[in-house]
């Protein structure tokens, strides 16, 4: 959950939408997000929105945020009129696993209480390794969590240093299997690469680590040097030199094929899983431009083409819900083209692709130019889709602008 707020319109006070975005609810699929801001350190290369103890004093608390969550839980069931049932919760951060297994019981209570859960809900919650053990993942397993995301980043010392992570390089492996243990069967492992220092055999070593943990799915997102950061800090002054665009091609290039070699493909652009089960639906709601509340400090949502997003701070946020307001900063009415492009741009990630109809005149055409340069598959074209090849993967922000 990024830090910074885009520009937008006012939002109601009463959190209202307007007819044109309920139009067709619940024959979507839809989703909940839930934004735990809270942090016990800050990593340096982060800019989302988290807060550690002493950044927040005695402004706010998790009990502070949890009222104000079960708040706009309740007003998104009212300003929704007849609530879809989620099909799918994600509970992100910050480090909701820092709540504990009860902390993140009540926080999945709440979204049953305004939403209920569909049939077969995916139920995804974050977590810290450091902050986990066999008895945390049985508890969230017990409170009906059906899948966990650890944050590994690797398996380095250095590399993890460098990111100022504070686990051993050990403990996400070991929190893999508690979580499996504890009847987990969708059990993800981030990682992060690129990270200044990071040599081609450190990279293995984490993917050799992925694989002994006997995790299905794998997300892997090249190190992005965001401004403000302590990261960013230390490469404005020299101390660390800014990753390399070629050195990262090369090392998602090692990380897919490996990951394909463990049986692991490719289902967008940064995640790979062992099957259509393993994947995250949830993050698959997002990609094909469903619906969803984001709950929570800084928060954002998207429902029927209108786009909004809540205060930052945790105190704020508890505050505006406590005086029976919305928590929303502002929000934005996306037009229909806005829509198109973003369909591309999310879209175009996935392993199936992108409708070849969705692109105007103009897109379409530089399809096929797209395809002569081996950026699109021929085949998939031909069949009306605009799919990836590897080398697209690679280059996949400049596919998108030429197809927009």
């Amino acid at each position: 959950m990024p830090s910074a707020l885009p520009a937008g319109d006012p939002a109601p006070a009463d959190g209202s939408l307007p007819p044109s975005a309920l139009a067709g609810l619940g024959s979507r699929p839809f989703g909940v997000y839930v934004h735990v801001p809270f942090c016990a350190t800050r990593c340096g290369y982060c800019d989302f929105n988290t807060y550690t103890a002493g950044e927040l004093g005695t402004s706010a608390s998790p009990q502070s945020w949890l009222e104000g969550l079960r708040r706009e839980l309740d007003l998104a069931a009212s300003v929704l009129g007849t609530p879809p049932r989620a099909d799918t919760v994600f509970v992100g951060g910050g480090t909701p696993s820092l709540l504990g297994a009860d902390g993140l019981s009540d926080v999945l209570a709440a979204v049953r209480s305004s939403f209920g859960l569909a049939p077969g809900a995916e139920v995804t919650t974050e977590s810290n390794p450091e902050s986990t053990s066999a008895e945390f993942f049985a508890g969230i397993r017990d409170a009906g969590y059906t899948r966990v995301s650890l944050g590994m980043q690797s398996a380095a010392r250095h590399v993890l240093q460098v990111l100022d992570r504070k686990h051993t390089p050990g403990r996400p492996v070991d929190a893999a299997r508690e979580a499996r243990a504890a009847g987990f069967e969708h059990v993800n492992l981030d990682l992060i690469y690129g990270t200044p220092g990071e040599t081609a055999d450190d990279l293995k070593g984490s993917l050799d680590a992925v694989y002994s943990a006997g995790v299905d799915h794998v997300s892997a997102y090249a190190l992005i040097v965001e401004e403000g950061t302590a990261l960013s800090r230390k490469i404005s002054r020299g101390v660390l030199p800014m990753p390399d665009d070629d050195v990262l091609a090369d090392k998602y290039e090692q990380i897919d094929a490996a990951m394909t070699a463990q049986g692991l493909p490719w289902y967008e652009v940064s995640n790979w899983a062992t099957d259509a089960a393993a994947q995250c639906a949830h993050n698959l709601l997002y990609w094909r431009g469903h619906d969803w509340w984001g709950a929570g400090p800084g928060a954002h949502s998207h429902v029927g083409g209108l786009r909004w997003w809540n205060v930052k701070h945790p105190a704020r946020y508890a505050e505006v819900l406590a005086a029976g307001q919305s928590p929303a900063a502002g929000r934005e009415l996306l037009t229909s083209d806005d829509r198109r492009v973003e369909r591309v741009l999310l879209e175009l990630r996935l392993r199936d692709g992108l409708p070849l109809d969705v692109l105007d005149t103009d897109g379409q055409a530089e399809a096929k130019l797209a395809a002569d340069d081996g950026l699109l598959e021929p085949d998939a074209l031909a069949a009306g889709r605009c799919v990836l090849t590897d080398r697209g993967r690679l280059l996949a922000d400049a596919v998108v602008h030429r197809l927009t």
